[in-house]
């Protein structure tokens, strides 16, 4: 390894895996050094959500099988696995029908607290609602276009009226 006159030694460990200035890097790498600002808040919401859901929902419809999944997906996208947004935001949506009864229509104090700390942790899901369809749908293997996007961001928020609407009518 050769020194210019003024320059300092490099570390060739380092700085070789950089590629220079002119290189451009391939488009994967692009891709997953990417990382949105808002994923380690909704990760780390939707960990906390899924685990106080747990024993909250012990004798609902499919509530523990939800929060099993909200937190794999949570723990997922903390490894940077971008498909995980989705399964955040779905699971979110069918968690909602098992936790807000138990915060608003009856039980103890301390069942309600809980349960108000999960809707609390459900509603950054529930606002990554565009980015779940927009994962949707490249996952889908469908042509991402603003049409495309807006269907499925439709589809998502008509199940999480009805995600609301269920508690009511049983």
């Amino acid at each position: 390894m050769s020194n210019e006159v003024g320059s300092e030694p490099r570390n060739d460990l380092v700085v070789d895996a950089i590629p220079p200035i002119g290189v451009a890097r391939p488009v994967g790498a692009a891709l997953r050094a990417y990382r949105h600002p808002n994923d380690t808040w909704l990760a780390a919401t939707g960990l906390v959500g899924g685990l106080l859901a747990l024993p909250l929902a012990q004798n609902t419809w499919h509530g523990p099988e939800v929060a099993a999944v909200l937190a794999v997906s949570a723990t997922a996208l903390f490894a940077r696995q971008r498909w995980a947004i989705a399964l955040i935001v779905i699971a979110d949506l069918f968690l909602l029908p098992t936790v807000w009864p138990r915060a608003f229509l009856g039980g103890d104090l301390a069942s309600r607290s809980v349960a108000l700390v999960t809707l609390a942790a459900i509603v950054p899901g529930v606002l990554a609602m565009r980015r779940a369809a927009t994962v949707l749908v490249v996952m889908s293997g469908w042509r991402r276009t603003q049409k495309m996007c807006r269907r499925v961001h439709g589809v998502l928020v008509a199940m999480c009226v009805v995600a609301t609407l269920v508690p009511l009518v049983y």
